[in-house]
């Protein structure tokens, strides 16, 4: 049936109907738009498409995740209508204090999928829920699920000509096709809308487990890739409003996929003010994430703005007064804003610049020691009076190597991704502690494990939010692929069985993680200032070297450490222990001189990464007095964590 809509309720601009005796369970629709056909008047209109309707709730026709599509079918992309019953019993936002996160980055196919997590409905949102109990034990009160908004998973496939088989699927989702409705291919039942019932159901239970859920979003962009690309909604529409067109009417691509969302424009700017709305409303989201934010601060010329309207509204909007929002500042057009994005006191960023030194310092780079310095506090260098939440610490992310990677390959390895090794970055700050990729050398093997226990104590010491990416915690490999957006197997399938294998990695990380929940002076929302405000006789933080109180911040330096006095713990409104944090990247054995402490006290051994497990860590409150209280020996690439306080 196709009906148009009638004048005589237009208003302005603006069209509606009201259509009888229709059943809303069955209902599926779309838009028909008919006008000029001139691209380099910015307008592709095209009257023998039905188009998919941008605030669609459900969108039907790719119900079952890698189900080869019908592609002759002229409605790919069918909206339905939600229902807002669902029984959230009370569920109401955690408002968890953004100092206390520990963030954890998910697919959420990828996390249940493999046949190793025993799962009832692997690779959904149902899968997923099943799993919550394990991230609390992890210590997760954050859960960043990479993107669920309905996509197309075959967007860029490839078909082996001698199987028949296809592969090279967009797998991670960056590629929207809706921005208001949860893909389809995530739920255990995705026809008639289910996918709505079950990814609620995940955020109730998340919330149960005292988990936040944030979503990555992707407002840069849409699946209709430039002027080559399938009209599937907004092109059809109104494609001179929904992108950045150069004057000749094709497609600005800051985001380097082909087109770029005119964000600002202000029917764009109000469309992502609903959306998001929408999604805290009725799907009691905690937070996002924004893919290539920077692209949100773009005029509609791309040049980037001082007071960007919409990145402002964000910030204003009442409705999100309370959610979080979190920046990947930069784009594929070169705009980096890690720093100096335009915050309005609400937004956290992904650190680059933390993920960069960090990975630096792990492999021994000279002239590291003053930036780590800059990073362990949350980067005042950055950051001033925004905080330290504001900056979101991480070494590892979707994007590059997996932690296991980091530590055994120099070179990116993506030659299953069809490109000839071309994409993905080539400069990792990787090493691969001497032998490029797998091995059996116990001697490199055991380097790794404690470069892995090197680098998840650095970002849980920290200053600032960290966050991990799924499957470092049990030492997941990609085969040294950064690039995985095209595959869905081995390589992004989380493999269970490690949690047995690399258990020694996982017992490390879930004792850090307890440790910093343990120590409120880990967790400051302000930047330490490294002076003795309070008349402690102690500063908040000072640096030291292997003298005490003597850091040695030469190009040469591969070693640093410092301290933290518990009693300007949160700007002495808590009282904590001491911590003394030694921090040895030389490739040689150093002792570290100690800073005494107030009468009474001891330093107590938390974890030291030189030492065998499971003497490599302790649980958090059961630390074992350190053997000789005036230094600590360190050996090499090792970091040790003390606490400071009176032996029961």
């Amino acid at each position: 049936v196709e009906i148009p809509f009638p004048e005589e309720f237009r208003v302005g601009n603006v069209y509606a109907m009201i259509v009888f005796d229709l059943d809303p369970e069955t209902l599926e629709y779309g838009y028909r738009m008919d006008g000029p056909f001139s691209p380099e008047s910015g307008h592709r209109f095209d009257a023998e498409k039905v188009l998919l309707d941008p605030y669609a709730k459900v969108v039907s026709g790719r119900d079952v995740w890698g189900l080869t599509p019908d592609w002759n079918d002229p409605y790919p992309h069918r909206a339905r209508i939600a229902f807002d019953d669902f029984d959230w019993e009370g569920d109401t936002p955690l408002n968890l204090p953004s100092e206390d996160w520990v963030v954890y980055e998910a697919h959420l196919r990828g996390f249940t999928r493999h046949p190793s997590s025993g799962v009832r409905f692997p690779g959904t949102f149902t899968g997923l829920r099943e799993k919550l109990p394990y991230l609390k034990e992890l210590g997760i009160n954050a859960l960043e699920l990479m993107p669920i908004f309905e996509f197309d998973e075959f967007e860029h496939s490839h078909t082996d000509p001698e199987t028949g088989a296809v592969d090279h699927l967009n797998y991670w989702g960056y590629s929207t096709v809706n921005f208001f409705a949860p893909k389809a291919g995530y739920a255990a039942t995705g026809k008639r809308g289910m996918q709505v019932v079950e990814l609620k159901a995940l955020v109730k239970a998340a919330h149960k487990q005292g988990l936040e859920v944030i979503l990555d979003v992707v407002f840069n962009h849409t699946a209709e890739g430039d002027q080559r690309g399938p009209t599937i909604s907004f092109r059809g529409l109104d494609n001179q409003t929904y992108y950045m067109l150069t004057p000749e009417g094709y497609y600005f691509n800051f985001s380097g996929t082909g087109n770029t969302l005119n964000c600002n424009h202000p029917v764009v700017r109000g469309m992502v003010l609903d959306c998001l709305r929408y999604w805290v409303s009725e799907y009691h989201i905690d937070g996002f994430r924004f893919d290539l934010a920077a692209i949100l601060g773009r005029a509609q010329d791309g040049t980037p703005l001082s007071n960007p309207p919409l990145l402002e509204s964000l910030a204003a909007d009442p409705i999100l007064a309370r959610t979080k929002l979190i920046a990947e500042a930069w784009d594929a057009g070169g705009l980096y804003q890690v720093g100096s994005f335009p915050a309005y006191g609400r937004w956290g960023e992904w650190n680059g610049k933390y993920r960069d030194t960090i990975r630096k310092f792990l492999r021994g780079a000279s002239g590291t020691v003053g930036d780590m310095a800059m990073r362990l506090q949350g980067s005042p260098d950055l950051y001033g009076m925004r905080g330290a939440t504001a900056s979101i610490n991480f070494i590892t992310a979707h994007d590059g190597f997996t932690l296991r990677d980091m530590v055994s390959y120099n070179e990116k390895h993506n030659e299953t991704n069809g490109e000839h090794n071309g994409d993905g970055a080539n400069d990792n700050e990787s090493w691969n502690c001497g032998v490029e990729g797998e091995t059996d050398d116990p001697e490199i093997n055991a380097l790794r494990n404690r470069q892995i226990k090197n680098a998840l104590t650095l970002l849980f010491v920290s200053q600032g939010i960290p966050m991990l990416l799924m499957g470092d915690e049990m030492g997941r490999t990609q085969g040294g692929n950064n690039n995985t957006y095209c595959h869905d197997g081995e390589y992004n399938w989380l493999d269970w069985t490690l949690l047995e294998s690399q258990s020694e990695i996982f017992n490390f990380c879930k004792n850090i993680v307890a440790f910093r929940h343990q120590h409120a002076t880990l967790r400051n929302r302000y930047h330490l200032s490294g002076r003795d405000y309070l008349g402690t006789g102690f500063p908040d933080i000072s640096f030291h070297g292997l003298s005490a109180w003597k850091p040695d911040w030469s190009s040469g330096s591969h070693s640093l450490a410092f301290m933290l006095c518990g009693k300007h713990a949160r700007g002495g409104t808590l009282q904590d222990d001491y911590l003394y944090v030694a921090l040895n990247m030389h490739w040689e054995s150093h002792a570290f001189e100690l800073p005494h402490l107030p009468e009474g006290m001891v330093w107590h051994v938390f974890a030291n990464t030189g030492a065998t497990a499971p003497l490599d860590i302790c649980t958090p409150g059961e630390e074992i007095p350190l053997e000789g209280q005036g230094e600590l020996w360190m050996g090499p690439r090792s970091t040790a964590v003390l606490v400071g306080k009176v032996p029961v």
